[in-house]
């Protein structure tokens, strides 16, 4: 990938900060597009189930728990009638490995602090 970037005249790490941003503000997008989200999450949602329905086997990036991590992340994976089959590991840099571990930390500490907090029973309906 780099000596292909290379040949292009691009680097790396902007190809990463565009590739992040793209990500970043899809939503945005498609709000933009459509004034509404939920769109973009019906299509997903349907490519998804068709996948399964058709045991496709498609390669995709789909959230699914990581036991190594302890939470669930979106890594590539093989989706098919029995739904995430394999967890593709990508290569990645000791950069993006650490990017990695520190999403997975910080979702760690969200998890622990929604456990810690006190639960409410819900409201009694009429």
């Amino acid at each position: 990938m780099a000596a292909l970037l290379e040949r292009r005249g691009a680097r790396m790490d902007e190809l990463r900060q565009t590739v992040e941003r793209e990500v970043r503000y899809a939503n945005i997008s498609i709000i933009e597009g459509h004034d509404a989200s939920q769109y973009g999450i019906g299509i997903v949602s349907a490519r998804i189930a068709e996948m399964v329905l058709n045991d496709e086997r498609a390669v995709i990036p789909i959230g699914s728990y990581q036991k190594r991590f302890g939470v669930t992340l979106s890594l590539p994976s093989i989706v098919g009638r029995r739904g995430v089959i394999e967890v593709l590991e990508p290569e990645m840099s000791d950069e993006e490995r650490e990017g990695l571990r520190n999403s997975a930390d910080a979702l760690n500490k969200a998890l622990e602090r929604v456990r810690k907090q006190p639960k409410t029973k819900a409201a009694a309906s009429n």
